[in-house]
């Protein structure tokens, strides 16, 4: 994805009417490494209802469903395991290289995540409670019109280095390029309605996320 995003959040009609209904559906972003998933069961745990992108990628580059052919077709056997399953550490070194390339695994996967997340919205909204859907790209892809508000998690660089690293066993240099591959963090808090940081402790973060809760509850009271 380009560091640079043209995307403008615009106001929605339909999305945007939650006060006529009882349902709020919230995407959660950030950066890389920023604590997005940490977050989202926070909020869970509060009684959210959370849907992850991410995991929609895993359902959707399961061996032989059309996704995992075509990327598979694109990048070649190399970024599959011994038993057909896709590398997605192999093909995330890989595309996190090359701007092309991860270019071209996004217009294969980013189409179906999007139409799942917005299938699973749209059912979500015939009823009540809180929908958070994690969406890590959701500013760089524009996509506004799945949600109401806009959340984004943010962490120091040093701190996502440290994780990454951690996380991945990777350099620092390596680290560095997949954070300097994705929008910075201070370009998606434009467009946030709530930003929470997780550089303190959990307990730090927990609180910030029960801050946000008692303001969602009150749009929908």
């Amino acid at each position: 994805m380009n560091d640079r995003c043209d995307n403008k959040r615009e106001p929605v009609e339909g999305t945007g009417s939650f006060f006529a209904r009882k349902a709020l559906v919230i995407g959660l972003t950030g950066g890389v490494a920023t604590g997005k998933t940490t977050v989202a069961r926070m909020f869970e745990n509060l009684g959210a209802k959370v849907i992850s992108a991410d995991d929609a990628v895993h359902r959707l580059l399961e061996p032989n469903t059309e996704v995992w052919k075509r990327v598979r077709e694109e990048f070649g056997e190399e970024v599959l395991t011994s038993d057909g399953n896709i590398d997605r550490v192999r093909l995330g070194d890989l595309v996190f290289r090359d701007s092309e390339k991860r270019a071209r695994l996004e217009s294969i996967i980013h189409p179906p995540v999007i139409e799942y997340l917005r299938r699973e919205a749209e059912a979500f909204r015939a009823g009540e409670g809180v929908l958070i859907l994690e969406i890590p790209l959701l500013v760089e892809v524009g996509a506004y019109d799945l949600i109401d508000k806009v959340l984004v998690v943010t962490a120091e660089q040093v701190s996502q280095i440290s994780r990454l690293k951690k996380r991945y066993g990777i350099s620092r240099k390596e680290a560095i390029l997949r954070i300097t591959s994705q929008l910075p963090l201070a370009e998606k808090v434009k467009h946030a309605d709530w930003v929470i940081s997780t550089e303190g402790t959990l307990g730090s973060t927990k609180k910030q996320v029960e801050r946000v809760w008692r303001e969602v509850q009150k749009l929908l009271a």
